[in-house]
């Protein structure tokens, strides 16, 4: 055995990368089966990935990323944690379907409290299947996890070759294998054809170990939903909302912050009512900025995080305060 081979821990979650489908030419159905391989089974398929890591590996869970949710999170999280306190572990890879693959990211992003490397992959074909990504990019993973150079760039996921930032990538499409993009921000760098791990550029915005979040001991987040507005919204989802005094609200609007009136008046009677509410956007791409107007409103805007990410930096924000200015000051650093 070679010592010199860094140590990477995988942990599994299921998901496509590890779903069973009926036959090669299933693309579709595998995810109403419900099952799937087990991690010692993906890696059995990849036997070329002890030639670049020393690999220790668990099923955390085994579902579809579907049913991945707050609890996970934070089960995961503090999985990590204790994984990269091992002085023996060099990086942390994490197997995870796609649904919900850049919530997962996001959330680890800010709660993983380690430099060590920490990579989150998954697959839009399952092993399966004729074509599938689940061999290359679990083996990419262990191969950027396994790159001194990808510590202290947050959490990352790669898929399709790219290196991307867990804060910018979102899924674009329903089934191509290139559908994770970072919008218009620019992914990191790739996993390339020669083996080499290439990297052209890093994330600014605070992440890990520069947060203020610490999940330790934590089984429950905030609730937090979010409301996606469509012309004519009016203040019923809203008013739900409300009505369950839910601990936060992400209001998806149009553009820059703009929201149909019946909407908008529904959620400033929320933030009367001590709920926080954060202004998104349903655009892919772009900043919802802040307007004298929302801020005498009390609103909280979500710079460019798309509103299933900014759901996730309000449960965060809502664990150490109620604050407003504070809440806000978080949109702008993280």
């Amino acid at each position: 055995m070679n010592a010199s081979k860094p140590s990477i821990a995988i942990v599994a979650t299921g998901g496509s990368i590890a779903g069973v489908g009926p036959d090669r030419m299933d693309f579709i159905l595998y995810p109403e089966l419900g099952e799937h391989i087990t991690i010692e089974q993906s890696l059995q398929r990849i036997p070329e990935a002890n030639d670049i890591a020393h690999i220790s590996s668990e099923d955390l869970v085994s579902v579809g990323s579907t049913a991945i949710g707050p609890e996970e999170w934070l089960s995961l999280a503090q999985r990590i944690n204790e994984l990269a306190q091992d002085n023996s572990i060099d990086g942390v890879v994490v197997t995870h379907g796609t649904a919900t693959l850049e919530e997962t990211a996001y959330f680890l992003h800010l709660t993983v409290k380690s430099g060590k490397p920490v990579v989150v992959t998954g697959a839009m074909r399952p092993p399966t299947a004729l074509g599938t990504d689940a061999d290359l990019n679990l083996l990419d993973a262990i191969r950027v996890a396994a790159c001194p150079r990808t510590g202290g760039l947050g959490v990352l996921t790669i898929l399709n070759n790219e290196i991307q930032s867990a804060r910018d990538v979102v899924k674009t499409n329903t089934f191509r294998v290139e559908t994770f993009k970072p919008n218009e921000l620019g992914f990191l760098g790739y996993a390339d054809s020669d083996g080499e791990v290439v990297l052209y550029r890093a994330p600014l915005r605070k992440h890990t170990m520069e947060t203020e979040f610490d999940v330790t001991g934590k089984d429950t987040l905030p609730r937090v939903d979010i409301v996606y507005c469509h012309a004519g919204s009016d203040a019923l989802l809203i008013d739900a909302v409300r009505s369950n005094k839910s601990d936060g609200l992400v209001l998806a609007g149009f553009g820059g912050g703009s929201f149909p009136p019946k909407a908008i008046e529904a959620a400033a009677e929320a933030v009367k009512e001590g709920i926080p509410v954060v202004l998104a956007s349903r655009s892919i791409a772009g900043r919802v900025v802040m307007t004298p107007r929302k801020a005498e409103q009390g609103f909280i805007v979500s710079d460019n995080l798309q509103p299933q990410k900014a759901r996730i930096l309000l449960m965060l924000g809502l664990t150490l305060t109620n604050s407003r200015d504070e809440i806000q000051r978080m949109f702008s650093e993280y």
